[in-house]
């Protein structure tokens, strides 16, 4: 039984409730409310139906007089009511609203529109969507509030007489506060980049704003404006990230292990840029589910979770042409080809000339005693092609398939000569690659994917010397399966368990043939391994701590032994602008590049894959460390970040010496101490950003005449700027780069003996070349020219101030004289190129 007390606050918590559900009374469209007056008072409303369709409020009191609740409404309306007489009144709206409901989705942060977002009207089964400037246009049919969904952006909804206005209102969204790998900034470095809370960093092609030189999206030229991502000789197909070589970088394409990167023998990406959706960058602190490389991550995707509208493309510059299309066959499947092939064969732009020169050019060779200079002359006749083609399909609302095919392919013939020698040369390297893909979504908590690829790369070249008649016939062939199960379990709302395991079959085959002496060789290499994963990802409900920690176990048939690699990412906020940032990782790969007789080609393509002996050739193993802060207020990013990174089973035939230690093979280990900051700040319209790295990279070959000694990969010093600005669909980017040298082992003598008539080398990598400066520009227009169809054109100017630049030298032995040439490498000269892109 309840005592007076509790009988006194039951009745009041009823009261209480009835009294707020009063207050919280449902809001009705207006048309209703006026209905009800005009039974209530006897009158009549005149107006026209889509001025005040959009108005829903919470009827006025029925015991109000009419006046009053005249005046309740055009309070919350703004509408005007005009009294004909007594019984009839007439309303309208003053204000210049005769269009549709209309307007934009910006980001939050970059002020970009957001392209694709959903708007919906549930009740009246509408739906539209945003164009690419995050435009919208809706009918006046409902006083419901407009939902606004897009799976980057946090759900919003608008009230549909906020829209009833002159012109067509702003909203910015915010961006989703990812239940996993919480964004840090959206815009890193440019629109389209983003770094996530697990130190990955994220490109969309799609969405990309601009960068000094580029006139597209081209991934492998974008990421060496990450700090600590640079490349020693201009070219794609040599990367550096934090001191490593470009073989020590993973690079996989929907899955498939890409063992050529880049076309014109590294000046231009192999993979289109039109095609990918998605680009992820990890310098360190990799998932589990990654293995086979000791330094970077390059993780390219273009499968869409959508099932995409019909859309294509057509683009050329001065160097190719390319055709892209996304065929929607179904509601649920889609269809993707891509091709582009070059016009170099056709067109003999500015544009390829100075490419030419840079790869092929004539090789300046200074006799430093005389200071005459020699030049060589080439003929070249190159062009080069990449394919690809695609499949997706979407069965029922848990499973999807996906098939992806690539090709590409280089071919070359060289010719060079001097007055009296001729060499004719020429070089094939292609690639085909296939994969197969099934992911099943059994719930919102679980998670199951199937992988199969296979990966084949065939490199063929005749090399004739200038200096004899001796031929060197080369192949090298790389066969590459694997598969793949991955399994995820969300086993709470902060904690992730990942499962998988991995099979791998790798074969390499190296052929070698020389004329005189007669001397011919084939080796062929094959290695399986099997692979066990398990990794656990936390993350607090706050997005404040952020932890992943994997472990990849390996085992090597062909060796007999496990090889075990932990993994960990560790991020936590400190406030609500700092964060600090733990990486740490273990990781091997059993493939690497060597380079025999490095003089060949005069520096053209010489570099082939070979597999791990566990004897003269080791699996190469890495650990990395590094420690970061990140701040983030205003629209100003500042991120730090210091890192230790050794790398043991490395083989001097990888490192292309081109001093004393040319020709040895030795086994060692090189360490790097290195810190990598940005400053970056946002204007709405113009953002810039300013990057610095520092490396301490050290050799260490116990077996050597000299044992430690700088990498010849070092970049002490390295800074770059740029300064973006974008309005409407016009962009600008300015951006310069400055580095020092990088190392050079100098002859102690440039003249040698008749009787012994070898280069005398100082201690190795003595002194360092010039530094490097370049100065980039880019501009871009993109032009509507239907609710489908645009023309975007953009120009570049890579070495706006024509710098010349020395990025490599190596010593030979003229026999003739007996004096010691160096041979230099220098950068591209200032290159302008267009590009004009039709996408309908």
């Amino acid at each position: 039984m309840l005592d007076k007390r509790g009988l006194f606050l039951l009745l009041f918590w009823l009261f209480s409730l009835l009294s707020f559900a009063q207050k919280e009374r449902k809001e009705i469209p207006l048309k209703n409310i006026l209905g009800i007056i005009s039974k209530q008072h006897q009158v009549r409303f005149s107006y026209i139906e889509d001025e005040i369709v959009v108005y829903a409020l919470t009827p006025p009191d029925q015991n109000w007089p009419l006046e009053e609740k005249i005046n309740y409404l055009k309070k919350l309306t703004q509408l005007q009511f005009k009294q004909i007489n007594e019984k009839y009144y007439t309303i309208f709206n003053d204000q210049k609203v005769d269009k549709p409901l209309c307007g934009f989705l910006l980001d939050a942060e970059t002020g970009k529109g957001i392209e694709n977002a959903t708007i919906r009207i549930a009740k009246a089964h509408y739906t539209t969507f945003t164009d690419a400037d995050g435009h919208f246009e809706i009918p006046k049919i409902s006083s419901d509030v407009i939902q606004i969904q897009h799976q980057g952006y946090q759900t919003f909804t608008i009230n549909p007489k906020d829209l009833n206005v002159p012109g067509c209102p702003k909203f910015k969204l915010q961006a989703h506060l990812q239940t996993l790998a919480e964004v840090i900034t959206q815009r890193y470095l440019a629109t389209g980049i983003s770094k996530k809370n697990d130190g990955t960093i994220v490109i969309k092609p799609k969405k990309f704003g601009l960068l000094p030189g580029l006139i597209e999206p081209d991934v492998l030229q974008t990421m060496q404006q990450v700090p600590g991502i640079i490349s020693i000789d201009e070219t794609i197909s040599n990367i550096n990230v934090r001191g490593g070589t470009h073989d020590q970088n993973l690079f996989l394409w929907n899955g498939i292990r890409m063992f050529q990167t880049g076309h014109f023998f590294g000046l231009i990406s192999a993979f289109n840029p039109s095609l990918a959706q998605n680009i992820t960058l990890i310098k360190n602190g990799s998932s589990a589910f990654f293995g086979e490389s000791v330094s970077s991550l390059v993780d390219i995707s273009s499968q869409s979770n959508t099932t995409e509208d019909t859309n294509a493309s057509l683009s050329s510059n001065m160097i190719s042409a390319e055709f892209y299309s996304k065929v929607k066959i179904s509601d649920n499947s889609n269809f993707t080809f891509s091709a582009r092939r070059s016009l170099t064969d056709i067109l003999e732009s500015p544009t390829y000339s100075n490419y030419s020169k840079r790869i092929f050019q004539n090789t300046i060779i200074t006799d430093l005693s005389t200071n005459e200079i020699i030049g060589y002359k080439s003929n070249v006749d190159f062009y080069f092609y990449d394919i690809t083609a695609q499949f997706e399909q979407k069965i029922g609302t848990k499973h999807q398939f996906n098939i992806d095919v690539i090709a590409i392919e280089n071919t070359l013939q060289f010719d060079q000569s001097t007055a009296d020698l001729n060499k004719n040369s020429s070089l094939e390297q292609e690639s085909f690659g296939g994969s197969l893909q099934w992911k099943t979504k059994w719930n919102a908590n679980h998670f199951t994917e199937f992988k199969g690829y296979f990966s084949a790369y065939d490199l063929n070249s005749s090399n004739q010397t200038l200096e004899s008649n001796q031929i060197l016939d080369q192949k090298n062939k790389v066969l590459d399966f694997g598969f793949q199960v991955r399994n995820s379990n969300r086993l709470s709302d902060q904690l992730t368990l990942n499962t998988g395991y991995q099979f791998n079959e790798t074969g390499v085959t190296n052929f070698d043939q020389v004329n005189l002496p007669f001397f011919s060789r084939t080796i062929t290499n094959v290695l399986l391994s099997h692979v066990g994963i398990v990794e656990s990802i936390y993350e607090t409900k706050n997005q404040k701590t952020f932890i992943r920690a994997g472990l990849r176990a390996n085992y090597f048939d062909k060796f007999g032994f496990f090889l075990a690699e932990p993994r960990l990412q560790f991020n936590q906020a400190l406030s609500n602008h700092w964060r600090l940032e733990i990486l740490g990782e273990q990781k091997s790969q059993t493939l690497s590049q060597i380079i025999d007789l490095q003089q060949d080609f005069l520096g053209v393509e010489k570099r082939r894959w070979t597999l791990a002996n566990n004897s003269t050739i080791p699996i190469q193993k890495s650990n990395q460390l590094s420690l970061g802060f990140s701040f983030k207020k205003s629209n100003w990013l500042v991120t730090l970040d210091n890192f230790y990174k050794k790398i043991t089973g490395i083989t001097s035939s990888s490192q292309g010496f081109l001093n004393q230690f040319e020709t040895e093979r030795a086994v060692g280990n090189y360490q790097v101490l290195g810190s990598e900051f940005l400053i970056q700040k946002s204007f709405n319209r113009f953002y810039t950003w300013l990057s610095y790295a520092y490396n301490d990279n050290q050799y260490d070959f116990k077996t050597l005449t000299a044992n430690s000694f700088p990498n010849n990969f070092e970049v002490t010093h390295a800074v770059t700027w740029a300064g973006i600005y974008e309005w409407k669909k016009v962009k600008f980017a300015l951006g310069a780069k400055w580095h020092t040298g990088r190392p050079i082992t100098t002859p102690v003598n440039f003249t040698v003996s008749e009787t012994n008539p070898n280069i005398v080398y100082n201690t190795p990598n003595n002194e360092n070349l010039k530094d490097y400066f370049q100065v980039n520009f880019s501009a871009s227009k993109e032009w509507r020219l239907g609710d489908k169809s645009s023309l975007l054109t953009s120009a570049s100017v890579l070495n706006v101030l024509n710098t010349q630049n020395s990025i490599n030298r190596f010593y030979r032995v003229n026999n003739a004289n007996n004096i010691v040439e160096s041979v230099d490498t220098f950068s591209l000269e200032l290159t302008p190129n267009i590009n004009v892109k039709f996408i309908f």
